[in-house]
């Protein structure tokens, strides 16, 4: 076998040359600038459906995302987009930059040292971007 892909690459290649065929603007599609379309909700939503909406004695929902956050860094903060958008709601509750850090830094004991680097590198892309809008939380 010449073909050093494995399997894996070789199927995503393969949709990726589908794709391309059917729309050639697709050729230079970024999951990565497609979030720019998808909006944070305003806190008061997401309060109302994830926080203490349903259950006045529950979680609020900073602290609901802290732990959505925590567990996406958990799995090896793959899924780049999840931490990103969970990282973007967080700041529009209210979460500090330290809340965000620590929350992925503890993760370091469970997950490991590789997906705490990940998942801080994540946070902080969107981090910096809000302090770049002259928006410093």
């Amino acid at each position: 076998m010449t073909d050093s892909m494995n399997p894996f690459e070789q199927l995503m290649r393969q949709a990726q040359e589908m794709a391309k065929s059917m729309n050639p603007a697709l050729e230079s599609f970024s999951p990565k600038g497609f979030e720019a379309f998808w909006g944070t909700m305003p806190k008061d939503i997401m309060e109302m459906t994830f926080g203490k909406g349903l259950n006045p004695d529950g979680l609020d929902a900073k602290t609901r995302l802290l732990l959505t956050l925590a567990g996406l860094t958990m799995q090896g903060a793959q899924a780049d987009t999840g931490v990103r958008m969970t990282v973007r709601h967080l700041l529009e509750v209210g979460a500090t930059k330290a809340e965000i850090a620590e929350t992925i830094a503890t993760m370091a004991m469970f997950a490991g040292v590789p997906a705490m680097n990940r998942a801080m590198d994540l946070a902080r892309e969107v981090m910096d971007a809000k302090s770049g809008e002259g928006k410093d939380t």
